[in-house]
């Protein structure tokens, strides 16, 4: 066992661990029965996950269409020159058109912290659609103007716009949900993603908008959830959490608080959101350089940026990104379908993540995420390297490809998009979720950048590359990440910011037989916080 974790057997500082478990247990029972998901939360955190929803068409809907926009870059480029396009700059072009997405978003995280003080969390959502008006308009006029630089514009700009959705959106619905539902609804941002991924992935056949003619319609279309957005929006509430800690308007704050939770009686929440106000105080605003040289905010944020490159590092966004030729070279027939089938996967398997991670907790379902995605990539490397000799081997690369995007959306998926929001308070958050975000954008960059290079260069052991990284990140998890669930934003922090070690106490709970692990954040004096 790692130095800062101790078992607990019987008692620690005169606190019996079952006893505490069994207290929040009762304490988590109670929870449920005062919460529930009324119609202004249920409409704020869908308004909300359109933005989540437009992020992950934007990752899949380039990848259909790529021969047929490839082929539109070499008209554009004839055009112009008199000549055919040479091999290895339309690669880099269409390479470019991939990754310039991940530099917007990598840009415009780093403002998230501002923007989302400056206008409050919801009106900030609201203002970031003008970028994908912006974007859907310079991608879907890239062919009448024959230029293949408002494509690539265009998806800078809808770049910079998932940036900042990327990170207002779990921030937003972290912060309106009930304790007791805050992993699950945080969840439905990932969901929103993949099942986004999976409506490009089906627009993008050529029987429907993947053709020589509608491809600019395909991606174009990404204004309809922006539409949408802005007509919900002034409807649903500001974040409470905002109202009282950020702008000191507590009358504004409980009226927002009635309309969430239904409750005419918000005492407890607004006491929750006073403490977390007066730790705020005490912390004052905390900027990026300061979460680095601060013993304080150090671990959480290291945590917090390894959770993210995990993500990305993954191996997850080659897939998104590139599917259609891995399936190719893996010798499918119909590598169209077959990603589309990946999309159906990663769906699915969102939607188990999402009533698996308030039962079994973030770090456990993170663990076997990465875990499984691990076992996965090196059985599809196997079985590319083997292709040639035995060609039923096509069919075991396309199961492990889909378990691989199966257990990603286990763990790695929707995991690290909500963590670094419970891991800091009001006053580190916004400075966290920028370098958390910028973080995750800079990866996607190299993985959407590099992949092709990597994998002409690598061949069939491009995915041993990323079964590294996951092992890696598996071992990172397990003896530096503590669980979150069940606990309010106030006990997550002081775990931290309490004490100078930053002990981590590992509780080994054994209910009937049954073996599960939890972590609790203990004091030098044995007492819970």
């Amino acid at each position: 066992m790692p130095a800062g974790f101790q078992q607990l057997g019987g008692e620690v500082g005169g606190v019996s661990s079952t006893h505490a478990v069994d207290k929040t247990e009762h304490q988590e029972g109670d929870s449920l029965t005062k919460e529930r998901i009324t119609g202004t939360l249920a409409l704020s955190v869908f308004s909300a996950v359109l933005g989540s929803l437009q992020f992950g068409y934007n990752i899949g809907v380039i990848n259909a269409p790529q021969k047929i926009i490839e082929q539109e870059y070499n008209s554009t480029w004839t055009e112009r020159y008199s000549e055919t396009i040479p091999p290895q700059t339309l690669t880099s072009l269409w390479s470019l058109s991939v990754a310039i997405f991940s530099i917007g978003g990598m840009l415009s995280s780093f403002s998230v912290g501002i923007i989302s003080e400056f206008f409050g969390r919801r009106k900030a959502m609201l203002i970031n659609n003008l970028l994908a008006f912006i974007g859907g308009g310079l991608m879907g006029m890239s062919k009448i103007c024959r230029s293949f630089e408002m494509m690539i514009l265009g998806r800078f700009t809808i770049g910079a716009y998932c940036g900042l959705a990327s990170a207002l959106v779990p921030m937003y619905v972290g912060e309106i949900a009930p304790t007791n539902l805050r992993g699950a609804l945080g969840t439905l941002h990932q969901l929103a993603i993949v099942t986004g991924i999976l409506i490009a992935q089906v627009l993008g056949l050529e029987s429907l908008l993947g053709s020589e003619k509608l491809w600019p319609v395909l991606l174009g279309i990404t204004v309809i959830p922006t539409v949408l957005q802005m007509a919900l929006l002034p409807f649903c509430p500001e974040s409470p959490r905002f109202l009282y800690i950020i702008r000191c308007q507590e009358h504004h704050a409980k009226s927002a608080l009635r309309r969430l939770t239904g409750r005419l009686e918000v005492s407890e929440d607004l006491a929750e959101m006073k403490e977390e106000k007066r730790r705020m105080e005490m912390e004052r605003k905390v900027s990026i350089p300061e979460l680095f040289r601060s013993s304080l905010y150090r671990q959480p944020i290291i945590i917090s940026i390894l959770l993210q490159l995990s993500q990305q590092l993954s191996g997850i966004n080659a897939i998104f990104y590139y599917s259609t030729d891995i399936f190719k070279n893996a010798g499918v027939e119909s590598p169209v379908y077959a990603t589309i089938g990946a999309g159906v996967v990663n769906c699915a398997f969102t939607v188990v993540s999402l009533f698996l991670v308030e039962r079994m907790g973030r770090r456990t379902l993170h663990m076997l995420g990465l875990g499984g995605m691990c076992i996965c990539a090196i059985i599809m490397t196997i079985a590319l390297a083997l292709l040639d000799t035995v060609p039923s081997m096509s069919y075991i690369s396309m199961l492990a490809i889909f378990g691989f995007v199966a257990f990603f959306e286990v763990g790695p998926g929707p995991i690290p998009w909500f963590f670094v929001a419970e891991l800091f308070s009001q006053g580190p958050r916004p400075a966290a979720m920028a370098v958390a975000g910028c973080s995750n954008w800079t990866a996607n960059f190299i993985i959407g950048m590099c992949f092709p290079y990597v994998a002409n260069l690598s061949g069939p052991y491009v995915f041993l590359i990323f079964a590294i990284f996951l092992l890696f990140f598996l071992c990172f998890t397990f003896f530096r990440v503590p669980e979150t669930r069940g606990k309010t934003f106030d006990q997550i922090s002081a775990s931290f910011n309490s004490f100078p070690q930053n002990t981590i106490d590992m509780d080994l709970d054994m209910d009937q037989g049954k073996h599960s692990t939890e972590l609790d954040y203990l004091g030098s004096d044995g007492t819970e916080n």
